[in-house]
Parts: C-alpha cells; structure tokens; sequence
C-alpha cells in the first residue's frame, strides 16, 4: 500500500534535530540555576565520557559530576549555543557543535573568559530523552 502522506526522513530528522536543541537548552538552564555539576550529572548517559584539558578522558556520571564539582567550577559559569546539530537516520544518536563561553573567577576575584568550540554527541534514552555520551 501507498501512503499519500509518507513521513520523509527529514521530517523525523528535523523533530529530534528540535529534541536535541531543546535538551541543549534544558541542560543550559539547569547549569545556571542549579550548578554546573548537576548539569553534567543529569544529562550525561551512564556510559558518558568528556574530554577536558588536552589528554584528559574522564568516564561515568558520577566521575563527570566529581570533576565539576571542584570549588573552581562553583565560581564559574558556562554558556554555549550549538550552531549545528545532526541526527542518524534511526534517530538513536545525535550530535551537535558550537561556540561556549566560561567565565571563572580566580581567587582574587578576577573573571577569566575562555571561548572555544564544542561538540557534544546524544544517544535517545529508552524514555525517549537524549543525554550525552561524549562531551
């Protein structure tokens, strides 16, 4: 049987494309007004891994939520916006890129502004969320 109506793989595609844009936001939100450590912790899959400093890989929630939750990133704020996202053809994974900004203040008081490029990759949880498994 013929559809008259077929849903395209644009269609789905650009519907998790506005699922992962919302969750960017969601996760956003929730580092300003919560901490930077519960954001990492509530969004990351539980097989997250993130990459910070140049060599430096650190696996699982509650290891990604014990790394933000040092006293320099309780003085700190992060802010990002994605530029791009794209999803897989099933919709299970997702990534998305763009431009953030942290701002964290040295123990003299001093705001230090770092800018750079991320690039973040979504898994679809079984409760049809997206959380991060690499960041």
């Amino acid at each position: 049987m013929v559809s008259c109506n077929p849903k395209t793989e644009n269609q789905s595609s650009g519907n998790y494309k506005e699922e992962i844009r919302k969750t960017e936001h969601e996760f956003k939100t929730l580092a300003k007004e919560s901490s930077i450590a519960e954001a990492f912790y509530r969004f990351a899959d539980s097989s997250a891994v993130i990459n910070r400093g140049h060599d430096s890989l650190i696996s699982g929630r509650e290891n990604i939520k014990r790394y933000y939750d040092r006293a320099v990133y309780r003085n700190a704020s992060v802010d990002w916006e994605p530029d791009f996202i794209e999803v897989s053809g099933d919709g299970e994974l997702g990534y998305s890129y763009g431009k953030y900004t942290w701002q964290i203040s040295d123990s003299a008081g001093t705001i230090n502004e770092y800018r750079g490029i991320y690039m973040t990759v979504w898994k679809k949880q079984r409760d049809g969320t997206w959380k991060y498994v690499w960041d």
